[in-house]
This record gives structure tokens, C-alpha cells and sequence, in this order.
């Protein structure tokens, strides 16, 4: 991989996956962007062997640059490293055009083997979401039962934003749940996000209106 694109909002994040790219690419010329627009740019101007992509972005979801990527640049293969393991990111996502799909909770050195695989034609996927890719295929031929509601957030968003609402720090939350200081950022990022809330006191409002004191 000669040229690789790096989308990733959050500047620790992504100091830290640019460090595993150039381990696992050390001649790579990797191209930095925080939000959607910046990405699309380069696409327009770069070419790009690979690409990492997070779905969540300020201005709008990654899935655009991998459907950007799909179009301008075919031979471009664009892996998602996201916090979100759900139908709702993983679908559209390959959808568009996604040639892999990383979680970043996963521990750095199987993130690195699954980034290895790459040049071995080997498609980088999370444990869980092949598990879960191979139960959608599975499904289609089995009817399908009404599902519920889906609620605002996640278990492990829920688990989260209760700490936040409690006061505990990143690094506190990060070693309550085992988790880098990193990822609780993003999830705290997208829970802000969900909730259209910019504070802790607001977060804490809407911990309490979710009923999450009243859980362990």
C-alpha cells in the first residue's frame, strides 16, 4: 500500500491508527482528514490504495467517501474502523462499497493482523461482524419476525453516558469498562451526538430521563 487515506475526527484516535498504518506499511504516504468534506477532496485529487474511514464525522457519515471511493477510484479499498458494531452502520456501509469492517475496541494487535491480511488479499473483518454478516445472509431464508422499537442507544452507550453522568472521568470509564481512554472518547463523541447535548450536566439530564441511575 503506497497511498493511504486516513478519515478519523478525533486527533489522538487518529494519531494512533496513522502509528499502526506505518507499522503495517511503513513506506505508506497517508493522507489526514477530520471531516467529511476534507476526505472528499482528497479523494478528487489523491490516489489512494486503501483508505480507513470512520462512519461517524462531524459533518456527516464516511459511508459518502466510501461511496466517493467506489466511484472516482474502484481499485481503492475502503475499511471502516468504527465503535459501532449495529446493522444500522455495518449494512450501509458495505453497501457502499466497504471492503472491510474493524471495531476499535479490539485490541491493537489483532487490529494490526487484520490490517496485515490486506496485502494478502484477505478482506479485514472484526470477528463479530463476520459473525454477524454471515446471520444476515443466514436470515434471508427464514421470515421474518416484527422487530422492536430500536432504542436511543446502545448497551455500551448507555453504560457510558451513566458514568459521565456520575462524573467519573475518561481514563475512570475507560478502566471500569476495559477500554482505551480513546474509544470512551468516541463513544462519549456519539452519545453527545445522539442526544443532541454538548455538557456533562446535560448528559446527566438525559441519564436521568433514560432511567439509567436505577441500573446497576
Amino acid at each position: 500500500m503506497k497511498t493511504i487515506l486516513l478519515l478519523e475526527d478525533l486527533p489522538q484516535i487518529r494519531a494512533w491508527l496513522k502509528d499502526l498504518l506505518l507499522e503495517v506499511f511503513p513506506d505508506a504516504d497517508i493522507s489526514e482528514a477530520a471531516r467529511v468534506h476534507e476526505a472528499l477532496s482528497l479523494v478528487s485529487a489523491v490516489g489512494f490504495d486503501l483508505a480507513l474511514i470512520d462512519l461517524g464525522l462531524p459533518d456527516g457519515s464516511g459511508v459518502d467517501v466510501i461511496s466517493a471511493l467506489r466511484e472516482q477510484q474502484p481499485e481503492a479499498q475502503s475499511v471502516v474502523v468504527s465503535i459501532h458494531d449495529d446493522d444500522d452502520h455495518l449494512f450501509p456501509a458495505l453497501q457502499a462499497g466497504a471492503y472491510g469492517y474493524i471495531l476499535k475496541e479490539q485490541a491493537r494487535e489483532l487490529i494490526k493482523l487484520q490490517l496485515q491480511r490486506i496485502s494478502q488479499g484477505e478482506p479485514p473483518l472484526s470477528p463479530s461482524i463476520a459473525r454477524k454478516v454471515i446471520a444476515h445472509f443466514a436470515a434471508q431464508a427464514r421470515p421474518q419476525l416484527p422487530t422492536e422499537p430500536r432504542v436511543q442507544l446502545t448497551d455500551r452507550e448507555n453504560e457510558v453516558l451513566l458514568r459521565v453522568a456520575k462524573g467519573f472521568t475518561l481514563p475512570e470509564i475507560g478502566q471500569q469498562l476495559n477500554l482505551s481512554r480513546h474509544t470512551i472518547a468516541d463513544y462519549v463523541k456519539q452519545i453527545y451526538r445522539k442526544l443532541n447535548v454538548s455538557s456533562r450536566a446535560e448528559a446527566a439530564l438525559e441519564a436521568q430521563r433514560l432511567g439509567l441511575f436505577g441500573r446497576r
